[in-house]
């Protein structure tokens, strides 16, 4: 065997032995390609029919979408889903000299084939062969694009098996399917297509999403060196990523590069400046991906994908690959303010849980969802937490029920003004404690044995509410009422309750969701409207159209309204009742007051004082706030209208300030005026 100087064999010698072994492969293919040319006319006229058989929806389809991306109201970012990282551009959006560098390695004649090339099929395999690595694609960029369009969009392991097989069959159709492809669209959006479609590595799925994957800027703006770059990484990503090693990545751009200048589209100096210069790389972030890596808002993001899965329909496939546009009810600078708010007040990770959750009066929009926890599932972080604690019933809201008896005292026909005498302690002539008397005591020494419904609720009298739902005779009246309001966590053991006619609902032991708290109160601010809590305003398909149901009916949003669950009389008396209880010197929940609006309060502390509670809203916003240890019974410290009434007053102060103030209606059923207000 003739040898070179260095007594290795001629590396010319090498690629004729290595063609002539492929040859067989080769010939297989160009064989089956010929077929219909070759035969009679009949055989012909029936394979050239196949050969131009309808293409599978996967290639007539456009792009593979792009990651969905969840909006807050102001447009501005939550976070995304995907299973591949993939920004789709359009072709004006990508820099020429990537699409030139990208033929010029992969395909140097995809302008003049029409789909197949034979001839390049077979010099890619002599420059292989003779280099003893991959130096350009044996596959056009046609062929290369069914295969990963297939590939991408298999969703069984047959399919995804039947893509990638070493077969003359699978190569038999992907040649049919490239030619028909051809025939069917341009080559610009063939190219723009591809550039689209395929993998760039460090989990960049196409040309977009690689710009910035490793030079941290936008495909349109891809200089000579990038673009270069990113052609070569398309047949071996993970091996020649810059990032990884970044010399074989320079040896694999110096050779895109030499194609370029072997086919008159850079010139000497620059293939000489480039050549000796290193990989320069910048990569940016990958975008963030599920709500476990949202940017604002973790936990409305939880309750967003909840809402979309569970009540709307939409499957986690269609989050994932369907390219959705989600715009959310979320106030961003409300989340912002809360987020702030609650961690002023209560420490990340502490074992004491702050929760702020904020929903509109009259819509059921949810604004924001905060905590003094990041979203997220590592078990060993105490900072992060999976149980969606904004949602879900774990400890009582104590006094903030007293707000469902005095609403069903009301509805009985007691006034305001209705005043009872309950001395400290107070023992019930309805309610039993098992088979003890039900006995209950003030919290303090200053609240007075007399007082009317309206001061009551201010001072948020124990002995008053027990006494008060003495004179209803059962809780089922305050019961139903929360039921209605939209208290949604109480639905599961309000049967319960009433037949067991606890005494103690007044004081809030049952288990509330921070959610439903907010919920319930919010329909009182919109003078008795209910409105389901619902995180989306609507949902757009890839194309920007309203996503609809598999049966072709509007997906919608889930909100639901249904006006006068309670009779707007009654709704804004008791409003401006919670209204007194930021004003009065002895309100409870002064520490929420904000100059110039109109707040209306209510605080709650459970027994023992696991956990305290607040709400308060004005006619534009309700939210609550809740702090306990949810894995634990701990005094928590304080009452509800001391952090509580805090994390509510610097959550809406920067919000409320910049708004012109808006009034509640004046109460349906005169208020008595209240001793020592002014």
């Amino acid at each position: 065997m003739a040898r070179s100087r260095s007594g290795s064999p001629d590396p010319r010698r090498r690629a004729v032995v290595g063609l002539l072994l492929a040859l067989p492969a080769t010939g297989a293919l160009v064989a089956a390609l010929l077929v219909p040319w070759v035969v009679g006319p009949g055989l012909a006229a029936s394979s050239s029919a196949s050969l131009l058989a309808p293409l599978p929806v996967e290639l007539t389809d456009a792009t593979k979408p792009g990651n969905t991306v969840v909006l807050a109201a102001d447009g501005s970012v939550i976070t995304y889903f995907y299973r591949d990282n993939r920004t789709p551009v359009t072709a004006d959006r990508i820099a020429d000299v990537m699409e030139q560098a990208l033929v010029d390695i992969e395909d140097e004649r995809f302008y003049e084939h029409n789909g197949l090339d034979v001839q390049g099929t077979a010099r890619a395999l002599v420059r292989n062969v003779s280099s003893g690595g991959v130096q350009e694609g044996g596959s056009t960029i046609t062929q290369q694009l069914v295969k990963q369009t297939l590939l991408q969009t298999a969703v069984t392991a047959e399919e995804r098996a039947a893509a990638t097989e070493q077969t003359v069959g699978r190569k038999l159709r992907e040649a049919r399917l490239a030619l028909a492809l051809e025939e069917t669209y341009a080559k610009e959006e063939i190219l723009t297509r591809y550039l689209n479609t395929v993998y760039f590595g460090e989990g960049a799925y196409g040309v977009q999403a690689a710009a910035q994957a490793y030079f941290g800027v936008d495909a349109a703006d891809l200089d000579l060196p990038q673009a270069a770059m990113l052609a070569g990484l398309v047949q071996t990503p993970a091996a020649d990523s810059p990032l990884v090693d970044p010399d074989r990545a320079r040896e694999r751009r110096n050779v895109v590069l030499g194609r370029m200048h072997a086919r008159g589209h850079i010139t000497d100096a620059q293939l000489a400046e480039i050549s000796a210069q290193p990989v320069q790389t910048a990569p940016a972030p990958a975008p963030p991906n599920g709500c476990a890596g949202a940017v604002i808002g973790g936990f409305f993001c939880d309750f967003l994908q909840q809402h979309l899965v569970g009540t709307l329909g939409v499957t986690q496939e269609q989050l994932e690959t369907g390219g959705l546009t989600i715009r959310t009810t979320m106030r961003a600078d409300l989340q912002r303010s809360a987020d702030a708010a609650v961690l002023a007040t209560q420490p990340m990770g502490d074992p004491v849980a702050a929760m702020f959750t904020a929903v509109e009066p009259g819509t059921g929009a949810v604004l924001a969802m905060s905590a003094n926890r990041v979203f997220g599932y590592d078990v060993d972080d105490p900072a992060q937490e999976s149980l969606n604690l904004n949602v879900a019933a774990s400890k009582g809201s104590g006094s903030t029920y007293k707000v469902f008896v005095a609403t069903a005292a009301l509805e009985r026909g007691l006034p305001p003004t209705h005043t009872l005498t309950a001395p400290e302690p107070y023992t019930s002539r309805v309610y039993r404690n098992g088979l003890e008397p039900y006995t209950v005591g003030n919290v303090g020494d200053s609240i007075p044995a007399r007082l009317s419904m309206h001061e009551a609720l201010v001072r948020s009298s124990n002995t008053y509410f027990v006494a008060l739902e003495d004179e209803l005779g059962s809780v089922e009246g305050p019961v139903r009422v929360a039921q209605r309001l939209g208290l949604t966590s109480l639905d599961s053991v309000a049967d319960q309750v009433v037949a067991e006619n606890r005494g103690s609902f007044t004081l809030g032991p049952e288990a509330t969701s921070p959610l439903a708290l907010a919920s319930a109160y919010s329909t009182l601010a919109a003078n008795g409207t209910r409105c389901t809590p619902v995180p989306v305003v609507e949902v757009l398909d890839r194309d920007g159209r309203p996503l609809t149901r598999a049966d072709g009916s509007p997906l919608g949003t889930g909100a639901s309204c249904t006006p006068e669950v309670v009779s707007p009389q009654i709704a804004t008396t008791v409003n401006q009742m919670l209204v007194s209880g930021s004003t009065a010197p002895y309100g409870t929940g002064r520490r929420a007051a904000i100059p110039g609006h109109q707040v209306a309060t209510k605080t709650g502390t459970a027994q023992d004082r696991a956990s305290v509670s607040f709400v308060g809203s004005t006619p534009r916003y309700t939210a609550s706030v809740m702090l306990f240890n949810p894995t634990a019974n701990e005094d928590v410290g304080g009452y509800g209208g001391s952090r509580g009434g805090q994390i509510w007053h610097d959550a809406f102060l920067p919000i409320l300030s910049a708004e012109e103030p808006v009034p509640f209606p004046p109460p349906g059923i005169p208020l008595p005026p209240l001793p020592g207000a002014g």
